[in-house]
């Protein structure tokens, strides 16, 4: 393209991770001309730097867990973990940082990729700037979604960039073991990825400036799954601050607020994430850069009727599944007020992104995993919720004991007793990863608890907690 060049659609994207391309794939689906643009690799930071690598890194130390608590067979599976195959099959999934196949997918449903960096110059207006510094703009008749995500977000310590810490993207792409990991965090990526670097060999400290891990969901999960690392060798600790980090002839030393010092060879920041706004060009359409883009149910930013967020760069939910579920509510709104249909905007309603306030899903894939949907006992009881909370021992279901001896969970229901309707579950244990989604269509479609006693678990499986909490909430 020449760099005077003007591409006129009905939509541009920018960004074509899975957000990016849902909402294309919806906007093409409705017949609306398509263009995305993307910096990197199609497919975007879920395909190549966080959910696909680090879930191909963790099935591995998940099976071994799960087949050392088998009778015949835990013998058989107490070695090492053989990391260099571990690394590999990652890089499988990751499709070696290419993206020839998610490229062609694009082709296929006739969305037209621009690669270089997309910056707003003015309302649905895009200029981009190619890989070889040419420039090219791209008008919308109708919409620009941006889908450009989130990156992870590092705290203000003086000499950090010089000690060259990683971030999620380094956890889940590196080629080597370091024999000594400090993690600082205590969330999802925290958890996860000292799971995952302690099986493959190294030595984790896990240091977490509040009371426990996974603060977000239910105390007993963070509970249990700092019990299952300390338990795998890992150094745990709760209420431990870091003041300052250094590296010295290699070695990463951390000062934590006590004074001491610890050394590793790697140190990972998990401690949070930014939208990545800072340079898109929302100063050329009133809005600051580096900000998250606060939007309706729609997913059309305030103020601007042409503008939409989809995904983390939103902040409502910043998970993938949740992303692709608002481009897809996106996807369709933009194609009927594009036609002039009729907009569902109501509650649950096909261009509204209700479930981003009341049913988002989320697990954890640590050793044990924890799943969550909806609210926890204290946000529920925050949003002014009567509810009461039901627990419930996994290790007390047929299935959880078939499925590993020595099994260890449990299992939350959170029931708001005016409506009769779950606010919110929570299980933790072993493969419970695979019962929340009946959860979120307990939670997402309000069924009474008088229509769940109809709803017949199989027996022998896990899923049989759900008669155990519906008996506890009817005999409390």
């Amino acid at each position: 393209m020449t760099e005077t060049e003007t591409n006129a659609y009905d939509v541009v994207v920018l960004g074509a991770g899975p957000v990016g391309e849902n909402v294309a794939d919806r906007t093409r689906a409705a017949g609306l001309t398509t263009a995305v643009v993307e910096s990197e690799l199609v497919g975007g930071e879920c395909s190549y730097w966080a959910c696909i690598p680090s879930k191909a890194l963790l099935r591995p130390v998940i099976a071994r867990a799960d087949a050392r608590r088998v009778p015949g067979l835990r013998q058989s599976v107490q070695g090492p973990l053989d990391a260099s195959a571990v690394l590999a099959h990652r890089d499988y999934y990751t499709s070696n940082w290419k993206d020839d196949g998610q490229v062609g997918w694009l082709d296929s449903i006739g969305a037209d990729l621009h690669r270089g960096h997309g910056r707003l110059t003015g309302p649905r207006t895009v200029t981009v700037t190619g890989p070889d510094g040419g420039e090219h703009v791209l008008t919308a008749r109708h919409a620009v979604a941006v889908c450009t995500g989130s990156r992870a977000a590092l705290p203000g310590l003086p000499g950090l960039d010089a000690v060259k810490p990683w971030t999620s993207r380094e956890a889940t792409s590196s080629q080597t073991v370091p024999r000594r990991l400090i993690v600082i965090g205590g969330g999802v990526v925290a958890t996860e990825m000292a799971t995952v670097w302690q099986a493959l060999g190294s030595q984790v400290t896990l240091l977490v400036r509040g009371k426990g891990l996974l603060p977000r969901m239910e105390p007993f999960a963070g509970e249990l799954i700092a019990e299952a690392l300390t338990e795998a060798g890992a150094d745990v600790r709760t209420g431990t601050s870091v003041e300052s980090v250094t590296r010295e002839n290699g070695t990463v030393v951390a000062v934590t607020g006590t004074g001491e010092r610890i050394e590793a060879d790697e140190i990972l920041f998990a401690t949070g994430r930014a939208p990545r706004t800072e340079d898109i060009g929302l100063e050329s359409i009133g809005l600051d850069p580096g900000s998250w883009l606060p939007v309706d149910d729609s997913l059309r930013v305030t103020g601007h009727d042409w503008l939409y967020a989809v995904g983390d760069v939103n902040h409502r939910a910043l998970l993938t599944h949740q992303g692709k579920y608002q481009a897809r509510i996106a996807g369709a709104a933009i194609a009927a007020r594009a036609t002039g249909e009729a907009l569902l905007a109501e509650p649950w309603g096909a261009h509204a992104a209700t479930a981003d306030h009341t049913a988002v899903p989320q697990v954890i894939f640590t050793d044990p995993e924890a799943a969550a949907v909806g609210l926890s006992l204290a946000e529920a009881e925050e949003a002014g919720h009567r509810v009461k909370a039901v627990d419930v021992d996994l290790s007390t279901v047929a299935g959880a004991g078939l499925y590993a001896d020595g099994y260890q969970g449990r299992a939350r229901m959170v029931v708001d007793i005016e409506d009769e309707i779950l606010r919110g579950v929570t299980f933790v244990g072993p493969g419970v990863g695979e019962l929340i989604h009946s959860a979120t269509i307990a939670v997402a479609g309000q069924v009474p608890v008088s229509r769940l006693w109809h709803a017949v678990p199989s027996y022998p499986t896990i899923s049989e907690v759900w008669l155990r909490l519906l008996e506890a909430y009817r005999d409390a």
